[in-house]
């Protein structure tokens, strides 16, 4: 009887295994032609990760023109939305379609924004902000080689 139980207890324990990679590692992801992986969401979350990135690059914008023009007000105004308290709209069955490297970027990009606008805040110095953006951007760069999004229908187009 008891080996019954642990049979039935590790079998558990794989599966729950198995649904937290795929789940929280994972991501829905397939290989693409181009070398990168496509990252396969819904349309309307594929817009909003989009909007994102979108915002992200006005963002990006307006701190490089606070920078130029001198104003480190204008580039906390710009960097502190894009920070960690965006995450907090993000639906949970969103995350769990990305993944984890993905997640990790996102999170590391979030808390950049964050850093950027409070070093500004408190350090007025748009040399240090021009090198931490830079690093920011990093980010971008490295996400833009590495994922694209697609929709299963847009997927089953391309076969």
């Amino acid at each position: 009887m008891c080996k019954l139980c642990w049979a039935s207890v590790m079998i558990l324990v794989l599966a729950v295994a198995g649904m937290g990679y795929k789940f929280i590692l994972s991501g829905e992801v397939v290989a693409t032609p181009d070398g990168r992986e496509a990252i396969v969401l819904e349309p309307a979350e594929r817009d909003m990760v989009l909007a994102e990135m979108r915002e992200f690059l006005v963002s990006i914008q307006a701190i490089t023109e606070g920078i130029v023009n001198d104003d480190m007000a204008s580039v906390v105004s710009a960097a502190r939305p894009m920070g960690t308290a965006a995450q907090q709209g993000v639906p949970g069955s969103l995350v769990r379609k990305l993944p984890l490297g993905f997640k990790q970027m996102g999170f590391d990009t979030h808390g950049k924004f964050e850093q950027l606008a409070l070093d500004a805040e408190q350090l007025g110095d748009g040399e240090y902000a021009l090198g931490q953006l830079a690093e920011l951007m990093q980010n971008c760069t490295a996400c833009h080689s590495m994922y694209r999004f697609e929709t299963a229908t847009s997927l089953q187009g391309a076969q």
